[in-house]
């Protein structure tokens, strides 16, 4: 396995300077010419940021609409009291008590759980399983919801949540190796202005994001650029 690898980041290393910093187009155009795996790898953002994640009011987290979708199809779980709405809306499942129930014996065969508000008094009952996965419906990522079908097209569509892991870091899924660069390019430059805004209140100042790359499942990440992130992440 290490000497695939080490042939792999070789062959990377022929593509582009691993320790340079590029723009998000030439981020993109560098992970394409990489050599592919023989899957549909996907491509993501993963940025180191200098807020303090002890802190509960520097917590990074947030939601993306893709321009050009994730590449992936999303299995929609949506607790609500009103099942027939959420299924004709898209859901691939839909219930409550019944939901519950499942997931409480294990079942976790979906990509993202929404909630009406008020059903989230009954969903506290997974809230156990859910929370470890970060499958919690959670009003601030968007997931609790009074208007479900809205809901379930956006996530259908290519909405992405992101959240901070508790070294600082974030990673954000921006699409698949088979998009082009400029689908790539797009939907990356939406991903870091929707985590420059995530800037939580909290954040005493400095610098907000530290560094960024642009990776495949199978290659090496390529640096991105600061400067254009950089006036918006420095507060006085």
């Amino acid at each position: 396995m290490k000497h695939k690898t080490s042939k792999r980041y070789r062959a990377a290393l022929q593509v582009a300077d691993l320790k340079a910093k590029y723009d998000v187009t030439q981020a993109a155009e560098i992970i394409k010419k990489m050599p592919s795996a023989k899957f549909d790898e996907t491509v993501e953002i993963s940025a180191f940021l200098g807020v303090d994640p002890k802190q509960s009011d520097q917590m990074v987290r947030g939601t993306v609409s893709l321009p050009n979708g994730s590449g992936k199809k999303i299995k929609v779980l949506a607790f609500t009291e009103n099942p027939a709405e959420a299924l004709a809306a898209g859901a691939d499942f839909a219930g409550l008590a019944d939901m519950i129930a499942k997931v409480n014996g294990g079942w976790m065969d979906f990509d993202v759980a929404i909630s009406t508000t008020s059903a989230m008094k009954d969903v506290r009952q997974v809230a156990r399983v859910l929370g470890p996965k970060g499958l919690m419906p959670n009003p601030k990522s968007g997931t609790v919801s009074d208007d479900l079908p809205k809901t379930i097209k956006e996530v259908k569509a290519g909405r992405v949540e992101f959240k901070m892991d508790k070294t600082g870091n974030i990673v954000i899924v921006v699409g698949k190796k088979s998009f082009s660069v400029k689908q790539l390019t797009e939907n990356a430059q939406v991903a870091l202005a929707a985590l420059v805004k995530s800037q939580p209140t909290g954040f005493a100042g400095g610098r907000f994001i530290k560094s960024i790359t642009l990776s495949a499942s199978m290659s090496p990440g390529v640096g991105v650029d600061l400067k254009p992130y950089s006036a918006a992440t420095v507060t006085a």
